[in-house]
């Protein structure tokens, strides 16, 4: 069966917050890449499942070359594992320890980034900014669609402050981190768009104030309180099977 890729709502805010692609367009390694990041993200590729290169190939019209490049590089952000006589698989689920950890380390990065971000915010990043507190301020929770669209906003402004830090090394790590961290919730709907969207909003607030003190609180209480959410998740969570 032929996979179907979700569309994306606003090529523009992505774009302008990784960067712009080159104007000769991708190359088929990013091509392949973005496909199967997409893929992962939307569990259209559930975690544990093995991936078919030859029907990626396939799918894409392309060898198994740049297929094969693009699973290394997932490979090494550990968003999929390499099986001895088997290929690749979607990295398994995260445990419970994992999800704590992961926190723990937003919480060491993410506020710092915010405070350097807010010091650094272009006009172009706050009207990117200002569209995403709009679009989060008209979700209404229980609308099947709501999950989807806040996603993809949380995802930008992240990426926004990520980028926005001027850390290279810290950009790479915040995105790594919100690659696994958005399978999960994709598993098990832990955003509560409403209660978040007030949060980001203070966020949003700090930064086009560019007031780096009021950014760097805003995104600590709002991990502290994302986590809040995730541990009344994982609580209620079956217990992982034994190795």
């Amino acid at each position: 069966m032929t996979t179907v890729l979700p569309a994306r709502r606003s090529t523009t805010a992505y774009t302008t917050a990784r960067g712009p692609r080159p104007s000769t367009g991708p190359t088929l390694v990013e091509q392949a890449y973005e496909h199967l990041l997409a893929m992962l993200m939307s569990l259209e590729i559930a975690p544990g499942e093995r991936i078919a290169i030859d029907g990626v190939a396939r799918q894409l019209g392309m060898s198994q070359t740049p297929i094969r490049e693009a699973l290394s590089q997932l490979e090494a952000e550990r968003l999929v594992t390499k099986m001895p006589n088997v290929g690749y698989r979607a990295s398994a689920q995260m445990s419970r320890t994992e999800v704590r950890d992961l926190y723990t380390l937003r919480q060491l990065i993410e506020p710092y980034a915010a405070a350097r971000a807010a010091e650094s915010m272009t006009d172009e990043s706050i009207a990117i900014l200002q569209a995403i507190d709009r679009d989060m301020s008209s979700v209404v929770e229980g609308d099947v669609r709501a999950y989807s669209r806040f996603a993809e906003d949380d995802a930008t402004l992240h990426r926004l402050i990520a980028t926005g830090s001027g850390n290279r090394l810290i950009a790479e790590t915040i995105e790594r981190l919100h690659s696994h961290l958005h399978i999960f919730r994709s598993l098990y709907r832990t955003n509560a768009p409403e209660e978040a969207a007030r949060e980001h909003r203070i966020i949003i607030d700090a930064l086009v104030a560019h007031d780096p003190v009021a950014a760097e609180r805003a995104v600590r209480t709002h991990l502290e309180r994302s986590q809040e959410r995730m541990d009344r998740v994982l609580a209620n969570l079956p217990p992982a099977p034994a190795p």
